[in-house]
């Protein structure tokens, strides 16, 4: 695997290294030693899997409040995204800050998240799929988002959205009093 940083601290794309013969292709999608040179120490707890019918569904923007902050793996298995992720760490450099990321079956990419994230994909093709590594359990109570067209974010999708869910549709937009999130000191 290949790890580029990304203009976010601590957020990085992966690109897969495959080897092809005649059978096809075979690609490692995570190894412990691998995500330890780039300081990733958690364990991955949860795996899901997510299949959005229509081409411009749009997810997001979708984080956990602390203390169920999670760091997020994410791979595209099958169709297109245009996956997104917004730094909300309070304090931050790069506060407000999102980079936008091509996930497809094709490119073999994945996205590493860092806690003190905000995510979101807009599919690109029908039928696509997604796989989510997560380092916390899903916490109902500990949900947060923000709205995906809020004017402050410079959210640039490609597509004007076909699906959304209401929960998506009625994030508020941020104001001045949105901080961001406070990650405890490791």
């Amino acid at each position: 695997m290949l790890f580029h940083e990304t203009s976010l601290a601590g957020a990085y794309t992966v690109e897969l290294e495959p080897f092809s013969d005649e059978r096809g292709l075979f690609a490692r999608t995570f190894c412990k030693r691998e995500f330890e040179e780039i300081g990733h120490q958690q364990e991955f707890v949860q795996f899901n899997h997510s299949h959005s019918n229509v081409m411009g569904t749009l997810r997001g923007l979708h984080f956990q409040h602390p203390p169920h902050a999670e760091i997020k793996l994410i791979r595209c298995i099958r169709g297109k995204v245009l996956d997104v992720i917004v730094d909300i760490r309070q304090g931050s450099p790069t506060f407000l800050q999102h980079i936008a990321v091509e996930l497809s079956e094709e490119n073999l990419k994945m996205i590493y998240i860092p806690e003190g994230f905000a995510h979101g994909f807009q599919t690109l093709a029908p039928h696509t799929e997604l796989i989510y590594h997560h380092t916390a359990y899903y916490t109902p109570q500990a949900e947060g988002g923000l709205y995906y067209a809020d004017p402050r974010l410079k959210i640039q999708w490609p597509l004007s959205p076909t699906v959304v869910s209401d929960k998506d549709e009625k994030q508020k937009l941020i104001t001045d009093l949105f901080n961001g999130i406070i990650l405890p000191k490791p």
